[in-house]
């Protein structure tokens, strides 16, 4: 039997499943003793990801769901050639999201984590079908994912997203770098990656900046695009570094050589991804960690409380995380706003984190 078949006869296999199956268990028939029972999937294993779940893991922790105690983890990574990737192995990590969310239906856990835009994609309709709640996390933006909007997940969904404000987040470039007119973005065809650059070119021309991007293959080199939009007639004053898995490729080779370039030339850089990027002057963006310990609050009501997944909105951080890094301020002789040094504590990585609501 075909592949193909293979799928298609799970598919009517999942939704012949009986419904009475699927009747959450009244609050106060929970056997203490019961083992709660968690699917994690995503597509690719990347640092950010491994972030995102630690983070959803403290929660339970800290409600007393504990790995090895009452709570079961099964994790799932789907491998994905990210350099060479094209659409006949993106058709393969769609059949493989869905072939492990069929797995998933027929196991019956009592939730799936699926981490990243492809796997919550591709495995939340059967999953819905399967009546099993999912809960996403690291989404750029939802409704690339399928939900209805940035706070609705649709049937069976809910979650937490990386997306901020866009506004609030170049807004506080602007503070830092109020001479900046024109920023450079380089960015592949990942999701998360499109979402953050059609983003902040929307909301940065209301504060009278312009954003100009430029669209690589995943196995292409920065460099020369980078010196193409640098160099060029009124070319870009900084660059800013998308949420794309690209910058993570080859021991972080694109994101080294981009540093390598803002040293030498002297044009800052900043990131919408918080994740360490070498030469980065200011991070500016939704902590991998904190939005995971979100999903894990969400997660929570609905195996404890039993609160019905449908009810729950994406919930979001109110304000973007600000790191800034000292020791590349003064290597290109920025001085920061006064206002902004006044709000500023010791950060992770030495760098120093700032109070984006003040």
């Amino acid at each position: 039997m075909s592949k193909i078949a293979r799928v298609a006869a799970l598919l009517m296999l999942v939704g012949s499943l009986p419904a009475v199956a699927m009747e959450p268990l009244a609050p106060a028939s929970m056997d203490e003793s019961r083992i709660y029972r968690v699917e994690v999937l995503q597509v690719t294993d990347i640092a950010p990801y491994q972030e995102s779940l630690d983070g959803f893991l403290s929660v339970l922790q800290s409600s007393e769901l504990v790995q090895g105690k009452n709570l079961q983890i099964n994790r799932v990574k789907i491998d994905f050639d990210l350099e060479n990737g094209g659409f006949w192995s993106r058709m393969g990590v769609l059949m493989r999201v869905r072939e492990e969310a069929l797995r998933i239906a027929l196991s019956k856990p009592d939730l799936v984590l699926t981490i990243g835009t492809p796997a919550t994609k591709y495995a939340r309709g059967i999953l819905e079908v399967a009546h099993i709640p999912v809960v996403f996390t690291a989404v750029a933006n939802p409704q690339d994912a399928g939900c209805v909007s940035l706070v609705d997940g649709g049937p069976g969904v809910t979650g937490s997203t990386l997306y901020t404000d866009m506004s609030d987040q170049v807004a506080m470039i602007k503070q830092v770098f109020p001479k900046v007119k024109k920023i450079g973005m380089i960015h592949t065809d990942d999701e998360n990656g499109i979402a953050n650059v059609e983003a902040a070119r929307r909301d940065a021309e209301h504060i009278g900046i312009n954003v100009s991007s430029q669209l690589l293959g995943k196995q292409d080199g920065i460099i020369p695009t980078v010196k193409a939009m640098y160099q060029n007639g009124g070319g870009v004053q900084m660059f800013a570094v998308p949420l794309d898995t690209y910058y993570g490729l080859r021991k972080y080779e694109p994101a080294n050589q981009l540093g390598e370039f803002s040293v030498a030339n002297g044009v800052p850089v900043v990131s919408f991804a918080m994740v360490r990027v070498p030469g980065a002057v200011m991070y500016v963006g939704a902590d991998f960690g904190a939005v995971g310990r979100l999903a894990g609050a969400q997660a929570v009501k609905i195996i404890k409380n039993h609160t019905l997944v449908d009810a729950l909105p994406i919930l979001k951080l109110d304000q973007p995380t600000v790191l800034i890094d000292p020791l590349r301020i003064a290597a290109l002789h920025i001085a920061l706003p006064s206002a902004m040094l006044d709000h500023k504590t010791a950060g992770k990585d030495g760098f120093w984190q700032i109070d984006a609501s003040k």
